[in-house]
């Protein structure tokens, strides 16, 4: 095996271990060129990317393009195809109860980071733990306090500049997770979205991040440095347990 990917499948199971995520994290590879497709993908049919996500995470390797993905806003930000006039003008969101002022929606829109129409060929997505190739993009959805330290740690990659969120509250997988991500070489988190929490198993206490592979290394390097002290300590809850303790006296 080579050994970047044994790398890759050392790295998932790191995070899993170490933050006791609950599922997989998932690499994301954004093909642009002609390549065959992985004879283990599964090619998703009507589905949404996050549903593609939710399917890496739980341990399936599948594929998704321009034909098969079922989300209108997620297809128009891979640039499959073109944004609805009805999701284009903030009429949608209103219908759907997201907003009241179809302005409001319009604008969520207009500023929605997207890539270039038509460049984008499939998207390629696989549990980290179980990689067979080295991807653009790492998605980990999970309880919030368990993405905390990977934000952490990311911010000690980075030198310690504070960490951007960037979110409409809309497309949390594709395009707060994946596409700013894939854009700006950066990591970016958001609170989830109407879409994703509808469309799929995630949780009411869970949300989603990604980052860049090149930022991978430094990331494990310091959760790990996490788990020894910072991370055990904080869940042990020993000041909270004082303070009741005080109270109780």
């Amino acid at each position: 095996m080579d050994a970047q990917i044994e790398t890759l499948r050392a790295a998932g199971k790191k995070l899993k271990d170490i933050l006791g995520l609950s599922t997989s994290p998932v690499g994301v590879r954004l093909v642009f060129n002609p390549e065959p497709v992985s004879e283990q993908a599964v090619p998703l049919h009507q589905h949404r990317y996050c549903q593609a996500l939710m399917k890496a995470r739980h341990g399936q390797e599948v594929t998704l393009d321009g034909e098969g993905i079922a989300c209108p806003a997620a297809a128009a930000a891979f640039g499959f195809r073109e944004l609805p006039a009805g999701l284009k003008s903030g009429q949608g969101l209103v219908g759907f109860g997201i907003v009241s002022d179809p302005l409001v929606g319009k604008t969520m829109f207009s500023n929605m980071p997207t890539l270039e129409q038509g460049a984008l060929i499939r998207l390629s997505l696989f549990p980290l733990d179980h990689a067979k190739e080295i991807p653009d993009i790492i998605v980990i959805e999970d309880e919030v306090e368990k993405l905390m330290w990977i934000n952490l740690a990311y911010l000690h990659a980075s030198g310690g500049d504070r960490v951007q969120g960037s979110t409409a509250i809309l497309q949390a997988t594709c395009v707060d997770s994946t596409i700013i991500p894939f854009l700006e070489n950066r990591l970016n988190f958001g609170m989830g979205c109407y879409g994703c929490r509808e469309a799929t198993d995630l949780g009411p206490n869970e949300t989603v991040v990604g980052f860049p592979t090149v930022f991978l290394e430094k990331i494990i390097e310091h959760v790990e440095f996490l788990g020894q002290k910072a991370i055990p300590n904080s869940r042990a809850k020993k000041v909270f347990s004082s303070l009741e303790n005080r109270e109780m006296e």
